[in-house]
């Protein structure tokens, strides 16, 4: 079973939010803010790909350095969707299905197997 499959989302919120407790940092985690610490944290992720080809991109975790550069912005990716989600109160088992649901209709695999086209150009009548 690959370590993903236990990540327990309620266990880490709990963690998180005892973290900013401790720190008397909730006052500074509004929505607006987490979501600003998101959008940056997602650039800081980007910047270590810049300028790679395809194929760099794929083996960018056989570099030791850069592979734990690529974790540490992916886990505070994390922590911040944890965290904005934790503040709004969003079930995101719940919002994960649904999304789910609603990509597989815009997507129909008859449609959109073996392309990138978004949604709008595959349905005809878009």
């Amino acid at each position: 079973m690959p370590d993903d499959a236990l990540l327990n989302v309620s266990l880490i919120q709990a963690q998180l939010r005892a973290f900013v407790d401790e720190r008397e940092w909730a006052q500074f985690h509004s929505p607006k803010n987490l979501s600003m610490a998101l959008s940056a944290e997602a650039g800081e992720l980007l910047e270590l790909f810049q300028w790679l080809t395809e194929e760099e991109s794929r083996a960018v975790m056989e570099s030791p350095k850069t592979a734990e550069a690529v974790r540490h912005e992916v886990a505070d990716i994390l922590v911040y969707v944890l965290r904005l989600a934790d503040v709004l109160g969003i079930c995101l088992n719940e919002a994960v299905d649904e999304k789910v649901r609603l990509n597989a209709a815009k997507y129909p695999v008859a449609l959109s197997r073996g392309n990138a086209r978004k949604y709008t150009e595959l349905h005809p009548d878009s």
